[in-house]
């Protein structure tokens, strides 16, 4: 098997404020589902200015392993609970960021790109909201150009945090309307994946795209790229709710037939 399909490495609970349910209760989920492993991937922001929070405070963070560990002392022998964050790039906060994880000890760190900052706009523009408000920003800013801007983020954050997998690749803009990706963009990926291999890391196959888009992310057109590249991968829901835990993981086979 190429990828693990009995471990979820990518779940979120309500401590982000945009997910649903309790830690124990993904915990029961992933074993109801016959999981082996469920590593839980809370957001981690710096220095984003945004009208809604979607990522968790230090005080969060102390929350989230206290009950973590006291979950992987309940649990022990019936599934492995991981205990990582997701890591939201920002050029402007590189050192606090590297200066936060080095705070704690991380079962997994996943890099991504959530927010941008768009000249003429005080907040952060988030690259993955279907908010209307945002469709019509990024549309007078240039789809192809904000979507350019953000595989170049990736490039950098790969080059720049210390993450071991790079989440929900093609994801960027994935509710804007008449999005296309262009030869620009696919250049920019393969550098990514060449930066990727070069720092050791994999990358996920994210299940969630299932329902957005009847397709994983990455799509399979940049799945075979990455496996040619010889990159691993883990399976990944993206669970923002309990039943969301594994997640057409069922599927993931397939893509390597």
């Amino acid at each position: 098997m190429i990828v693990d399909t009995k471990s979820d490495t990518h779940v979120h609970t309500s401590l982000c404020n945009h997910a649903t349910g309790s830690m124990e209760d993904y915990v029961k989920a992933a074993i109801s589902k016959g999981l082996g492993r469920i590593i839980f991937l809370e957001h981690l922001e710096e220095g984003i200015n945004a009208s809604f929070r979607t990522w968790l405070t230090e005080a969060d963070f102390d929350h989230y392993f206290e009950q973590g560990h006291e979950l992987q002392h309940r649990y022990r022998g019936q599934i492995e609970i991981g205990l990582g964050a997701e890591v939201g790039y920002n050029p402007n906060c590189v050192d606090t960021i590297i200066e936060r994880l080095n705070r704690r000890t991380w079962d997994l760190i996943g890099l991504s790109c959530h927010f941008c900052k768009i000249p003429g706009h005080n907040e952060h523009l988030n690259l993955l909201s279907r908010r209307k408000k945002n469709f019509a920003i990024i549309e007078e800013y240039g789809c192809e150009k904000m979507l350019s801007h953000y595989f170049n983020a990736l490039i950098e954050g790969v080059q720049k945090i210390p993450a071991q997998v790079l989440c929900h690749l093609d994801a960027g803009l994935r509710h804007q309307p008449r999005l296309s990706i262009n030869d620009r963009h696919r250049e920019q990926i393969n550098i990514l994946f060449r930066e990727v291999k070069l720092a050791g890391m994999s990358v996920e196959i994210n299940t969630s795209g299932f329902d957005y888009r009847n397709q994983q992310f990455p799509a399979t057109e940049f799945l075979r790229k990455a496996r040619k590249s010889g990159i691993s991968f883990t399976a990944a829901s993206d669970a923002h709710k309990p039943s969301e835990v594994g997640r057409h993981f069922e599927k993931i086979p397939e893509l390597f037939e």
